[in-house]
C-alpha cells in the first residue's frame, strides 16, 4: 500500500516542478515588465497598477471560478487557462517587437491573466489534492510553499539580469518556454483523477458558488480561520506598503532590497520546517500561533530600530512561520471539505481571505503620507527617542501602531479560534 501511495506522490512531483517552473517564468515576466514599464512613465503609480490589474479579478471573481473548477474537468481547465495565458503573454512581445506596446495594452492583458489565474488556481489546488496521498498533505503543502518562496527570491533576480542582457525579449521567451515544459508535462505525462460522482454538474454557476459559501457558515473552524487570516493580511499588507517609506530615506534602495530577500530566505525555512516537522497534535492553534508570533515580533523590531542587521532579523522573524501557517491551514481543508466541494471552498477561501491585502496596502500607504510622517514633523521628546526625528520616522510609528494592532487582534480573534482543534487522527 505504501508503494502504491508513493508511485501516485510522483505525480505530484511531476506536476508541482513543472508548474512552479512556469510560475517562476510568469513571474520573471512580471518584474521585466514593471521595469519596463518605470524606465518609460518613471511613475510608481502606474507600475503598481500592474499589480492591482492582475489582482482584482482574483478578489473579485475567484467564488464563481471556483464553481466552474468544481463543474469541469481540472486537467482540461488548467491547460485552458495556461495556454490564453501564454497567449496574451506572447500578445505583449508581439506589440513590443512591432513598437507598438502602450502602457493600457498591459493592464489590459494583466486583468486577462489574472482572470485565468483565478479560474486556473482553485482548479490546479484539486489536481494537487487528488495527486496526493492524505498522509502526505503536510509535506506537499511545504513544498508548495518551497517553491514559491524560492521563485520570490530568484525571480528578480532572473529577471533583471535577463532584462539587462537581452531586454524584454528575453524575459518574455524564457516565461514561453517555461510554459511550454508545463503543458507538455501536464497534457502527457499526468493524469488528474475526477471525481465521478461531481454535483457540480448541476445547477447555475451562482447556484454552485453559493454552495461553497453555505459549506463556509455551516463549518465554523475554517470560516473563523478563514476571516482570521484575512485581518492577519490586512495587516500584513499594511506592513509591506510601510517598509519601503520606512527604509529608502534612512538607508536607500540597496538596504530595502537586502531586507525584502530576508522574507524569501525566512520563508525557504519555514518551507523545510513544513516537510519534515511530525504532525501535530493541533493544526488550528499552529496557525493561529505562528502569526501572533509573526505580527508581534517584526513590526516592534523595525520600529525601534535603525540597524539594517536588525530589520533583517525582524523581517526573518515575521516571515519564518508563515510557511508552516500556510501548510497546516491546507491540511486542515483538503481533510475537511468533501471532494466535491474543493474547487467552490478554496475560490471563496481566495475571495474572503485575499481581499484585505489591496484594503491593507491603500490603508498603509495613506497612513505613513498623510497622517503618521506629518506627526512626526518637528516633534521632540519621547516621540523622537523611540522613533527618530528624521524622514521615515513615521513609518517608524506606523510599524509600532501595526505591532500593537496585530498583537491584539491575534489575542483577541484567537481567543474565538482556540475553541477548535484539528488532528488529523490518521
Amino acid at each position: 500500500m505504501n508503494k502504491k501511495k508513493e508511485n501516485k506522490l510522483k505525480y505530484f512531483y511531476i506536476l508541482w516542478s513543472t508548474q512552479s517552473l512556469s510560475q517562476l517564468g510568469s513571474a520573471i515576466t512580471e518584474f521585466a515588465l514593471t521595469l519596463w514599464l518605470y524606465e518609460k512613465t518613471g511613475s510608481a503609480l502606474s507600475t503598481a497598477a500592474l499589480t492591482v490589474c492582475t489582482y482584482a479579478p482574483y478578489v473579485i471573481m475567484s467564488i464563481f471560478a471556483g464553481a466552474l473548477s468544481d463543474r469541469y474537468n481540472k486537467k482540461k481547465l488548467m491547460l485552458i487557462c495556461d495556454s490564453l495565458a501564454a497567449l496574451s503573454t506572447l500578445a505583449v512581445l508581439l506589440l513590443y517587437r512591432n513598437g507598438t506596446l502602450q502602457i493600457w495594452h498591459l493592464y489590459l492583458i494583466n486583468v486577462i491573466s489574472g482572470f485565468m489565474n483565478t479560474v486556473q488556481q482553485p482548479a490546479s489546488e484539486v489536481a494537487y489534492t487528488r495527486l496526493t496521498p492524505k498522509e502526505y498533505y503536510q509535506k506537499t503543502g511545504g513544498l508548495q510553499q518551497l517553491s514559491r518562496s524560492l521563485i520570490s527570491i530568484g525571480n528578480p533576480l532572473i529577471a533583471a539580469a535577463l532584462y539587462g542582457i537581452g531586454g524584454l525579449d528575453m524575459a518574455i521567451m524564457t516565461d514561453l518556454i517555461t510554459f511550454v515544459t508545463a503543458f507538455i508535462a501536464l497534457a502527457f505525462f499526468v493524469e488528474v483523477p475526477e471525481n465521478k460522482e461531481n454535483s457540480a454538474s448541476q445547477g447555475s454557476v451562482l447556484q454552485l458558488a453559493n454552495e461553497g459559501l453555505v459549506y463556509l457558515r455551516e463549518t465554523p473552524m475554517i470560516l473563523y480561520m478563514i476571516l482570521f487570516m484575512a485581518g492577519v493580511n490586512f495587516i500584513a499588507s499594511a506592513f509591506d506598503a510601510v517598509l519601503p517609506a520606512l527604509i529608502i530615506p534612512q538607508k536607500g534602495n540597496s538596504v530595502l532590497g537586502m531586507v525584502t530577500s530576508c522574507s524569501g530566505i525566512a520563508m525557504v525555512f519555514g518551507s523545510l520546517m513544513a516537510i519534515h516537522m511530525p504532525k501535530p497534535k493541533d493544526r488550528v492553534r499552529i496557525v493561529y500561533l505562528s502569526m501572533l508570533f509573526s505580527l508581534g515580533t517584526e513590526n516592534f523590531l523595525l520600529a525601534f530600530s535603525r540597524s539594517p542587521v536588525v530589520w533583517c532579523i525582524g523581517q526573518f522573524l515575521g516571515w519564518v512561520f508563515v510557511p508552516l501557517m500556510a501548510a497546516n491551514q491546507n491540511v486542515i481543508m483538503k481533510n475537511t471539505i468533501p471532494d466535491h466541494l474543493l474547487g467552490r471552498v478554496y475560490a471563496c477561501r481566495n475571495t474572503l481571505q485575499f481581499f484585505t491585502i489591496p484594503l491593507g496596502l491603500l490603508f498603509g500607504g495613506f497612513a505613513v503620507d498623510h497622517i503618521c510622517e506629518p506627526f512626526m514633523l518637528n516633534r521632540s521628546g519621547l516621540l523622537t527617542m523611540l522613533f527618530g526625528s528624521e524622514k521615515g520616522s513615521g513609518a517608524a510609528l506606523m510599524m509600532f501602531v501595526l505591532g500593537i494592532a496585530g498583537a491584539l487582534y491575534c489575542l483577541a480573534f484567537g481567543a474565538k479560534l482556540n475553541q477548535y482543534h484539528y488532528s488529523d487522527g490518521e
